[in-house]
Formats: C-alpha cells, structure tokens, sequence
C-alpha cells in the first residue's frame, strides 16, 4: 500500500480528529489538506506507524490554528485559564443535535492545549506520552490538562438530571445486553459507527485471558457489529459507575480497579466507548461507584 492510499484509508479518522479539535467542518477539511501536503513534503520511510504520524500532523495542525484563533480574540479575552466561550445558547441547541453538549463545551469552553489533550485521549484513546510532545509539555503535566478539561466540561456542560439519568439507562441498558449475551439488545444501544478503543495494557491483558473467557481485543474495533461481538456474553463482574462525572463501568480484581469502560453516548445509542487498563490513567479518573437504583 502507497502512502496516498494509507492516507486515504485514515482520511476519514483524520477528519474526525480535525473536527472534534476545531468544531468546524471547513477548517478540519484545511487541516486534514495541510497534513497530507506534510506528507508529500516528507520523507516517512522510516515512519512504523503512518497512520499514528499522520494523527500527530493534524493535531499539531489543528493546535496551530486554535491557538491562531485565540490570538484573534479581543485584546481584554481572559488566558487560557479562563477560556472565552462566545457562543449563544440558540447556537448551542443547534449543535447540541449533532455533536452532544458535552463535545459543544468542550469546543467552546476549553483552552487550546486542554482541549487537544482531552480530545485526543478521551475520545481517540492516544497516550499522553504520544500527545505531549504536540502540546511541548510532559506527559505528567499533558494528563493534567486532560484532568483539569474534564473537571470543566462537567463543571460547564448543562447535563445533570434528566439527561445524565438517560445515559445512565444506555449504559445499564449496554451492561444488561452484554452480560445476556443478548446480541440484538447491544445492536439496539450501539451507533452503527461505533468505535471501540482500548490501551494497550487492556490489549495485553485480553491477550494474556485468551482461553479464560476473555473477549478478543483490539486497539481500535469499529461498527456496531463487530463491537457487539466483543463483548456479547462478557462485562459479568463489570460494575456502573461514574467516571468523570459521565456514566461508565469499572471492573475490580485482587482489591483494585483494574479496567474501566468509557461510553461516549448521545441521544439513546452509544457512539464511541473506550477501555482503559493502563493504571496511571485510571489513578487520573473521578470514579464514584453508582448507586444501587441504575445498577443493572
């Protein structure tokens, strides 16, 4: 495969990246533009992972013309501290349709190096050592940024009550169908689109349960299909929780959380869900158990 058609294959994860990161639809097709011009301009022969290099591209990309957009902002804006969010609540409920309202603040409440560092972790499942040299801090201090947006997001986003039980319904909905091995239920609460991701300490772990019962994992699954078929008749011992503030499961072994499941949920089907077994990122995580009245 050349490197036109590697780009190509990873166009569209390029474009989603690029979109989360700026929250419009031209200027991620600009971003997404530049990195293939990088490309051309570069010699990757000895690049193992194209697609993760192109991933970098376009976040730094993406990162250049966020901060470009702060520069345009008036000379009394706040700083990164105290990110200026501009957009009216008409806007608001028009993009809530499409992206969810957390990925609405997210975009619009969040200063540029938080919002690369929380989008590119929680929803696309990159290390913060891979993510850190983009922002040029460390990796202690990238997952610090990651922790502080999430901290925002839930402190901004208008989720709580109703809709905050709503996807607590999914999730338990999820959990139910899996632990039933209940095919057609999971397809019922999974996006067509769904991806599911997982570090590679979740991998590994998978890898070494093999013949245990454990499900067959990869670090990127997509469809509704295939995600369904991973975890149909598994998640036994999973337990709800909140994760962040957001709906999850977490899984504990020898007294200790060993796993937590992300789920990326809007309206009644789940979008996106992530495992998470590498045990720096779960000692980051605000994990309340949930009470006894959503448990499955």
């Amino acid at each position: 495969m050349d490197e036109n058609e590697i780009f190509e294959a990873h166009r569209d994860h390029l474009r989603s990246v690029a979109w989360r990161l700026l929250g419009d639809r031209a200027q991620a097709e600009d971003a997404v533009q530049e990195a293939w011009l990088r490309l051309e301009r570069t010699d990757v022969s000895d690049v193992e992972n194209l697609g993760g290099w192109l991933t970098t591209v376009t976040a730094r990309v993406a990162l250049t013309m966020l901060r470009a957009r702060r520069r345009e902002e008036p000379a009394d804006a706040p700083e990164d501290d105290e990110p200026v969010r501009d957009t009216g609540p008409e806007d608001l409920a028009v993009r809530a349709d499409e992206l969810g309202v957390a990925l609405v603040v997210l975009l619009e409440a969040l200063a540029p190096a938080e919002r690369l560092a929380f989008v590119l972790h929680d929803l696309f499942g990159l290390p913060f050592t891979e993510i850190a040299p983009i922002v040029e801090r460390s990796p202690e201090a990238t997952r610090q940024l990651a922790s502080r947006a999430r901290r925002r997001v839930r402190g901004r986003a208008p989720q709580a009550g109703a809709d905050l039980a709503a996807r607590q319904e999914v999730v338990t909905a999820f959990l139910a169908a899996a632990r039933e091995g209940d095919f057609a239920g999971l397809l019922a609460v999974l996006d067509p689109e769904v991806e599911l991701r997982a570090d590679p300490v979740a991998v590994a772990a998978a890898e070494a349960g093999r013949g245990h019962g454990a499900p067959e994992l990869a670090s990127s699954v997509r469809g509704a299909d295939a995600v369904a078929r991973v975890f149909a008749g598994r998640a036994q011992a999973a337990r709800p929780a909140l994760l962040d503030g957001s709906p999850g499961a977490f899984y504990v072994a020898g007294g200790a959380v060993r796993s937590v499941f992300r789920f990326t949920v809007v309206g009644d089907r789940v979008i996106g869900l992530e495992v998470v077994a590498d045990p720096g990122t779960i000692a980051a995580i605000d994990l309340e158990p949930a009470s006894s009245e959503w448990h499955s």
